[in-house]
């Protein structure tokens, strides 16, 4: 459900991001929400989970040394330039 929120901010800083998201095709009220997303995601509670999700904590454990940045890296090179 969505809920309205106004926020006092300057006029020059709205300007420069509604320029911004209609570059990227996208709405300033979604980018902001986005943004607040990413900015609460170690907050989540327990309830916050979804039951499918819960469901599959602790159904694989990664190796203590696995790079997973340097794996991904390397699968997508592999991927998309071999």
């Amino acid at each position: 459900m969505n809920t309205k929120l106004t926020l006092s901010i300057e006029e020059s800083v709205i300007k420069k991001a509604k320029a911004y998201a209609r570059t990227k095709g996208r709405s300033l009220s979604d980018i902001i929400e986005n943004y607040l997303k990413t900015l609460t995601i170690g907050t989540q509670t327990e309830e916050d989970i979804t039951p499918v999700v819960k469901s599959l904590r602790g159904s694989f454990k990664a190796p203590g040394d696995m790079d997973y940045k340097s794996d991904l890296s390397d699968e997508l090179a592999k991927k998309y330039l071999s």
